[in-house]
């Protein structure tokens, strides 16, 4: 079976479809929702507090029990065996740098609230606390705690259980980048049918809601500010050109897409808060906010276990836990499908325990000292009654309003103003964008999980966010918002159990291919030199020292790794296996053994050239170039980082045979193993990638 680089590109893209069962199932429902809460507003308000309060009283103790389980499950995987293995092929590396891609996935995976809630949250948690006296020393510390639960490692390690599946079956197992891929392991070929289709929607219904209660929250903080700034009234009518003009950009944006519209807008996000924040920490009390600092990380992490799991069972202060507690962790759930497959999008080629570190660490680095120097430097004015009058009450009735109150009793107000402005519509705009981005590729069929679904659809996914937004802020404002995420999280908080068996099995999976190895013959050494050859040790040598062009490089996959294929498809084909022989051109030049076992995991053993700079010892004549092509072995777990130039036929036989036998092996211990019969699909050609 041939096959061109040139065709393969271009068929793969005309394979990528829209998946009619998801996209049109969600966007209805969407739909509808949205023209019921627009039409029968108070109809629809009144349905969604009912259902909100059924939720929060029946099921508020799964969502603190949940939370933890997630976090506790990514934060072993990440320390155990399992942290060295690579997000993709084992042969990949990173498409991004550490700094890049900590602005990516901080702006996608927080954005715009931090500025709502920077001020809101500590301020109201001090002046109306859940338990204990307001206003007191201890209220403040207790406030600070608080924020840092609802924002820190719980939220962030369902991000990370989400972001951290899908790109281990999609980039590692060649399965499409959809929340169905993560459950391969639990139902096998049935997620392609009615389940798989039940659990996409899920997600982008979680998703849809959860962008849609990040933009309401930041249209009325927005609203506030054009209202402060330039007279603009606050009433629906404007949060509705808000909603539209948000809709245009991030669409413009996700157009663009990630290597070029998010990222950028991505990195000048960062910059700006971070900015934002060492102004505050310089013009304010700076040794009081940073003693204040390094308290509150004490207090967190201290406290962070009874904190975790205090449902205030005895005194419950239901209302207080349904607009808190239970809102933010059913907001991170809700989020979690859109963040995390963002994630999985950018952090191709990082080790799982990379990804966890990173994904864990720092965000909530960045988030504490925000949190911190914002949220202290509000609660110091409260206390000493400095800045606007009445400060915190207003902070705590209008949230919205309270960034723009708070500055005001800093320097250079109107600069502040203008920048927090800007900050909150980039903020917007980088999750609209994503979001799009994201919710286009979850209701699409892509062939390869690092294509994005097309335009027309990120387009048409902003104005669906867009409506639905606008249809919440008229059902209800903020609370009608939340009360939303609450009801949506909690069906994909079962999904994400479902994730963590699947992720667990397939892993399971991975540990006995190690195994197998190590009970296998010693892969690569037989094909070092050929037994009975007395001038073994002269061609080895030889070898080393070689560093062909790649015309030679083709050469050898013509006179040598062809005919080594050929004699053992010839063996096996006798043998009644299903053997095949596959070939790229161009930029995907490759040559491929494919045998097909039935209903196990099938065996590849391709060969690919890859350029490589001429090491500096070389003797051979560089006027044409540095670089040379090293003919690299790659498997379905990707690249095995050895060379085989230079080998003979017989040599590459008994390499091909290595690997054979230790697939083989490793189907022998996962037939005989109970439970660990998790067999793995994985596209060949694409493994080479």
């Amino acid at each position: 079976m041939a096959t061109t680089a040139s065709g393969d590109h271009e068929e793969a893209a005309q394979k990528d479809r829209i998946n009619p069962t998801v996209f049109y199932g969600s966007a209805t429902g969407i739909l509808i929702f949205a023209l019921w809460t627009m039409i029968f507003t108070e109809q629809a308000s009144g349905v969604i507090f009912a259902v909100l309060g059924w939720i929060s009283d029946t099921f508020g103790w799964f969502y603190f029990l949940a939370v933890v389980f997630y976090l506790v499950f990514v934060i072993a995987i990440g320390l155990s065996r399992f942290g060295k293995l690579r997000l993709g092929p084992a042969h990949s590396k990173p498409d991004f740098n550490v700094v890049t891609w900590a602005a990516m996935l901080f702006s996608a995976g927080i954005g715009i609230d931090l500025l709502f809630f920077c001020i809101a949250e500590p301020v109201s948690q001090f002046l109306a606390p859940p338990e204990g006296d307001p206003g007191t020393v201890a209220a403040a510390r207790h406030a600070m705690e608080l924020t840092f639960l609802h924002w820190g490692l719980s939220g962030w390690g369902i991000y990370t259980l989400v972001g951290m599946s899908l790109a281990f079956f999609s980039y590692r197992h060649g399965l499409p980048l959809t929340i169905r891929s993560a459950l391969y392991p639990v139902f096998g070929r049935r997620i392609e049918g009615g389940i798989g289709h039940t659990v996409d929607i899920a997600a982008v219904l979680g998703t849809v809601f959860g962008i849609a209660t990040s933009l309401g929250i930041g249209i009325i903080q927005l609203n506030f500010g054009l209202n402060y700034m330039f007279d603009v009234p606050e009433s629906t009518l404007t949060q509705a050109a808000l909603a539209v003009l948000i809709v245009v950009f991030s669409a413009i944006s996700a157009v663009t897409g990630v290597d070029k519209g998010i990222r950028r807008l991505s990195e000048f996000n960062m910059l700006l808060a971070l900015i934002l924040m060492l102004f505050v920490l310089f013009t304010g009390q700076t040794v009081f906010l940073l003693n204040a600092l390094v308290m509150n990380v004490g207090d967190y992490l201290s406290n962070f276990i009874s904190l975790s799991f205090h449902t205030y069972a005895f005194e419950p202060p239901s209302d207080w836990l349904n607009a808190w507690t239970v809102f933010f962790w059913a907001w991170w759930i809700a989020w979690g499908p859109f963040v995390g497959l963002f994630l999985a999008r950018i952090s191709r080629g990082r080790t799982v325990r990379e990804f966890v570190a990173g994904t864990l660490i720092l965000p909530l680095t960045f988030m504490m000292a925000w949190m911190s120097i914002m949220g202290n430097s509000a609660i110091d004015m409260v206390m000493n009654g400095t800045g606007v009058m009445e400060f915190g009450e207003q902070a705590m009735n209008n949230p919205g309003s309270a960034i723009y109150l708070f500055l005001q009793g800093m320097p250079w107000v109107g600069l502040t103003t203008v920048v927090v402005t800007v900050l909150a519509i980039v903020f917007f705009v980088t999750s609209g964008d994503s979001g799009s981005l994201v919710l286009s590729n979850l209701t699409s069929v892509l062939t390869d999980p690092n294509h994005d679904a097309p335009s027309w659809m990120r387009i048409l996914w902003a104005a669906i966010i867009g409506m639905l937004t606008l249809a919440l802020l008229m059902a209800g404002g903020l609370e009608a918002l939340q009360g939303a995420v609450v009801i949506m999280g909690l069906p994909f908080a079962l999904v994400l159990f479902l994730m963590m068996l699947g992720l667990f099995k397939a892993l399971k999976v991975e540990g006995m291919k190690e195994d197998s190895l190590r009970h296998s013959m010693a892969g690569h050494l037989s094909a070092r030199t050929t037994p009975g050859e007395g001038r073994g040790w002269h061609q080895r040598l030889l070898r080393a020292v070689s560093f062909p062009n790649h015309q030679q490089a083709r050469r050898f996959l013509a006179e040598v790794g062809r005919p080594a294929m050929e004699q053992i498809r010839e063996v096996l084909g006798e043998q009644g296996f299903r053997v095949e022989l596959a070939e790229g051109s161009g930029e995907e030049e490759y040559l491929a053994l494919n045998v097909d076992l039935g209903g196990e995991q099938d065996f590849t053993y391709q060969i690919w050239p890859r350029r490589a700079s001429m090491p500096a010892f070389s003797i051979r004549d560089t006027h044409a170039g540095s670089n040379y092509y090293r003919l690299e072995v790659h498997i379905l777990e990707g690249g095995q980082g050895y060379d085989v130039y230079g080998y003979s036929v017989e040599q590459l036989i008994a390499d091909i045979l290595d690997q054979y036998e230790q697939h083989l092996q490793f189907l022998y211990t996962q037939r005989e193993l109970p439970g660990a019969n998790t067999s793995m699909p994985g596209d060949p050609v694409k493994m080479g990638r």
